[in-house]
């Protein structure tokens, strides 16, 4: 059965609800409740319909609207989301922020509802199911320093394990051996991505039995606090500590100095250069990933893939990876 062939009338049967029902549903509309929009999306994914809006749009541009899924809490909001901004007003679009919420799939209900043109994700774990409903939908989208397993989409990523190699290299030409490393979710593309080149880097050296374990968490400065915490249990004290994200490092940073362990702080380097990277109090050596200028590429691929459709082109998977550059301030060397 071809998408041209289904229609909400369709979607209500399966769904049990009336077809006025079906279309406020893909909309979003407050006024239906939570339980009947999850039930909607869910009969129009198995029927594989498409709202007529979104049917347009891969004839025409529908609505000139791009949406952004992103963690609004993230230290590299200030560098992405400008740049992508002024990359898609450039070319005729607007933008629309979607605040990721991987249990409520009813704040995503505008992605499906032919609002928007396309979808750029900058935040999405290997188990999240968006970028298949997205694909199954045929709604064009680009992943932005993060990829899902089993997904042939446009990407625009930094060379996360290139630079976590790098940042080995660099504390074993400081003559570190005792190392921890508070790594991200083994989830998460980017963050699995950089704690293999990191510890492949030093296996490649031979001391991988001097490394600490690799203690797990999110990306967010309470991780670094909760990370300090344990390795300052340890009886032999790691002498560098290579955190996954800035603001894991900065949590680091603030629950040292907190504990007026500040004149035994150990090596501390971070990842992404975030602007709060370079602030004076911190100083932080780190990663940049270049997030303007990839947030600038994902967006234009976006458009252009959208472009392509348009004229009844399907254009082939395109995967960009993007340099990294070690910013060395003072963080890594001991105090």
């Amino acid at each position: 059965m071809t998408v041209s062939r289904i229609t909400s009338h369709d979607v209500a049967r399966e769904a049990q609800v009336s077809q006025a029902t079906v279309s406020r549903a893909l909309r979003g509309d407050p006024q239906i409740s939570a339980a009947t929009i999850e039930r909607v999306t869910a009969a129009s994914e198995r029927l594989g319909y498409v709202p007529s809006s979104v049917g347009r749009s891969l004839s025409r541009r529908a609505t000139g609207q791009i949406a952004v899924v992103t963690e609004l809490g993230n230290l590299t909001y200030p560098d992405t989301i400008p740049a992508m901004h002024d990359e898609l007003h450039n070319r005729g679009y607007g933008m629309l922020l979607i605040s990721e919420h991987p249990t409520r799939d009813s704040d995503h209900a505008i992605l499906f509802d032919g609002s928007v043109d396309g979808v750029i994700l900058t935040t999405s774990h290997q188990n999240s199911e968006l970028p298949a409903r997205l694909q199954k939908r045929n709604i064009p989208f680009v992943f932005l320093n993060r990829t899902t397993r089993g997904i042939e989409a446009d990407s625009v990523t930094a060379d996360n394990a290139g630079g976590a190699r790098s940042i080995a290299q660099l504390l074993l030409g400081d003559g570190h051996t005792n190392i921890a490393m508070l790594a991200g979710p083994s989830d998460l593309s980017s963050a699995a991505d950089r704690e293999r080149g990191f510890t492949t880097a030093l296996r490649k050296d031979g001391i991988e039995a001097l490394m600490r374990p690799v203690v797990r968490g999110d990306l967010t400065y309470e991780a670094g606090r909760l990370g300090w915490a344990q390795l300052v249990s340890m009886r032999n004290r790691p002498t560098a500590v290579f955190c996954s994200a800035d603001a894991v490092a900065i949590g680091l940073l603030n629950a040292i100095a907190e504990q007026g362990e500040r004149a035994h702080r150990p090596a501390v380097i971070g990842f992404d250069n975030s602007p709060i990277s370079g602030w004076p109090v911190f100083s932080l050596t780190t990663v940049d990933t270049h997030l303007a200028e990839m947030a600038r590429l994902a967006s234009a691929l976006l458009v252009e893939r959208i472009e392509q459709l348009s004229h009844g082109i399907i254009p082939p998977v395109r995967r960009l990876l993007v340099p990294t550059t070690v910013v060395l301030r003072t963080s890594h060397v001991p105090a």
